[in-house]
């Protein structure tokens, strides 16, 4: 049996859409980069990067919920088109602009342009997507995903290592390139009729995300998973260099590692799963990354670590393509935007506060507090989910 089978079927404009974020990830130099471009390029201190990176976390948040709302009045694809041009066109200023204050309020711009490139496309993956086929559709955009990411930081670092500068070039080049593809291949938000049928019942306008009891349930029991998915860009590295004694170029290998399970599984897991209801995919998720993350309590070298990693790369791989799913299902067709960019803000929420606080526990109290911590948050997160059991009529 093909385990990619469930791509079948999918529209032609979900995989232009993903081929469009493949660009646009495979150009994503400049982000992984912020903080050696700062502190290496421009003689700044490591606090003050660390600030341009919140900076750029504050601006991700707040876009998120501005950028649903604007999908859900000039439409998503709009909303894609015009962040994939204005970012692309912010970064040729950046070589030029030295001055601290001049650099965060340009880094907070751009976050925020380029950060409502995410709610816009989810809302218009689940537009071209019958609800059953959602999984499968953000499965494959999440492969884009981590496809463009196992290019764009590998070239980049050979950029870099020549020219910083060129490093804004390049990724200015590529996601204007995105930006047309979109352009020319995409007119207008078309959903299918079955799923126009599937919303005729119900208001037009639909209940507002924030007075949507059940969603902001599923939201509240997301946030402890998210927090905990977070460590594997904070704690994580700190623990594998400092407390396991592995070379700093371990963390690399580690993500390699969940790259290359996430590039092989993801897509027949998440068809396999098609017709499992969103409550117990959302708590066996929750459940597989506090697990995975809770694991590195026992960890004592690489492999060890390597195989709790491939653990959360389970959780991972279900709960982020479930929880867009059910977010997708939970939300009336002319307030998707607003829906996912909540979403989304989430998501930053737990993007910067989570390192924060993972940092802290693992400082004062040391590193089998902090997995134990995210094991029990990760319980938490899989009960909570499991009994919201968010229901949708198909």
């Amino acid at each position: 049996m093909n385990p990619w089978r469930s791509l079948k079927g999918l529209r032609r404009e979900i995989w232009i859409l993903c081929a469009c974020t493949l660009i646009n990830r495979a150009g994503t130099m400049v982000l992984p980069f912020l903080v050696l471009y700062l502190t290496r390029h421009l003689g700044y201190s490591l606090t003050q990067a660390g600030l341009a990176l919140s900076v750029y976390g504050v601006g991700s948040l707040v876009s998120g919920p501005v950028s649903g709302l604007l999908c859900d009045r000039l439409g998503s694809l709009r909303v894609m088109k015009g962040s994939l041009l204005l970012s692309g066109l912010l970064l040729f200023p950046f070589p030029w602009v030295r001055g601290y204050g001049a650099l965060l309020v340009l880094v907070l711009v751009w976050a925020m342009v380029t950060e409502a490139f995410r709610p816009a496309n989810l809302a218009s993956l689940s537009d071209f997507a019958l609800p059953d086929q959602r999984r499968a559709a953000f499965a494959l955009n999440r492969l884009s995903i981590n496809l463009g990411w196992s290019v764009g930081p590998a070239f980049g670092g050979l950029i870099a290592a020549v020219s910083f500068p060129a490093l804004f070039m390049v990724n200015g080049v590529m996601t204007l390139l995105s930006g047309g593809v979109l352009a020319f291949s995409l007119r207008a938000d078309r959903p299918f009729a079955e799923e126009e049928a599937w919303q005729k019942d119900k208001p037009k306008d639909g209940v507002p995300a924030w007075r949507n009891g059940r969603y902001i349930l599923v939201l509240l029991g997301l946030l402890p998973s998210f927090l905990v998915f977070c460590q594997f860009m904070s704690t994580l590295p700190l623990f594998l260099v400092r407390d396991l004694g592995l070379p700093e170029a371990s963390f690399g290998f580690i993500i390699s590692i969940n790259t290359a399970v996430i590039l092989a599984l993801e897509v027949p897991l998440n068809g396999a799963m098609v017709h499992w209801k969103h409550g117990p995919a959302l708590s066996l998720g929750a459940l597989l990354v506090g697990a995975g993350f809770g694991a590195l309590a026992f960890a004592t070298g690489f492999w060890s670590a390597a195989a709790a990693v491939v653990v959360w790369t389970f959780g991972e791989m279900v709960l982020l393509p479930s929880s867009a799913a059910c977010v997708a299902d939970l939300s009336p067709q002319h307030r998707r935007g607003e829906y996912m960019g909540l979403y989304q803000a989430a998501f930053s929420l737990a993007l910067i506060t989570g390192p924060w606080v993972g940092t802290r526990i693992l400082e004062v109290w040391g590193a089998h507090a902090l997995w134990g911590t995210a094991l029990l948050v990760g319980l938490v997160s899989s009960v909570a989910l499991l009994v919201v059991n968010p229901r949708v009529r198909r």
